[in-house]
């Protein structure tokens, strides 16, 4: 029994190194083909665009009110109420909180005066240089000039929720109400300032506003100081 075993041992070892070696000959022939069928893969998607990128896009550009009808007569009756209508004159968008007038409106005059009351305000809208900085910067605005006081102006009005009942052609006691917020001079519902300042009433302001509605409009004034952007 060795011996048998003996002899056929070389013949398995030969046939199983045979094997081995053949084995990836095999392979290759028997499946090279469908290997090679196989679609490269597909190109890698383009990288996605920086954080940044998308950040920029979303910042909004500055806002524009366009100068409607029912939002001049808003801005002469504001106006009227802060003592700056002047009958539309353009000296009063140069006018300080008590009634001096500035030379120049490159900027907000900032400059405070006491007369009752210690206030910086300025302008045909009398804003004080804090609201006028956070205006002029949402707008993108250069300048203090009468265009970007209008401008200011909505934008407050906007702020304060009242600009959609104006653009209806409707100066409501709500309306009011919001505006008074922002002018001492507008009353709340009650009749009264939210600052304890003095104010106009509710129905003189709305006579007022619905006379430039429907009247005499309030116009650009000639050498208008300031411009947009």
């Amino acid at each position: 029994m060795a011996g048998r075993g003996a002899t056929h041992r070389p013949i398995e070892a030969l046939g199983t190194t045979a094997l081995l070696l053949a084995l990836p000959a095999l392979i290759s022939s028997r499946y090279g083909a469908a290997l090679a069928a196989v679609p490269p893969p597909a190109s890698m998607p383009p990288p996605a665009a920086p954080a940044t990128a998308v950040v920029r896009a979303a910042v909004p550009r500055a806002v524009r009110y366009p100068l409607t009808r029912q939002r001049r007569a808003l801005l002469a009756t504001i106006r009227f109420a802060e003592g700056t209508w002047a009958n539309g004159a353009s000296h009063g968008y140069r006018t300080l909180y008590g009634g001096e007038l500035v030379s120049s409106l490159e900027r907000h005059p900032d400059t405070v005066v006491v007369k009752n009351y210690a206030s910086a305000a300025a302008g045909a809208y009398q804003m004080l240089p804090a609201t006028w900085k956070a205006a002029s910067r949402r707008l993108g605005l250069r300048g203090f000039g009468p265009a970007n006081q209008d401008q200011a102006a909505l934008y407050l009005a906007d702020q304060r929720g009242a600009l959609a009942a104006i653009d209806r052609g409707q100066l409501s006691d709500e309306a009011m109400a919001r505006l008074a917020g922002e002018w001492a001079s507008f009353p709340l519902h009650h009749g009264g300032s939210a600052y304890g300042q003095p104010v106009k009433s509710a129905g003189q302001l709305r006579r007022f506003f619905e006379e430039q509605l429907h009247g005499r409009p309030l116009q650009p004034q000639p050498g208008a100081e300031g411009r947009l952007g």
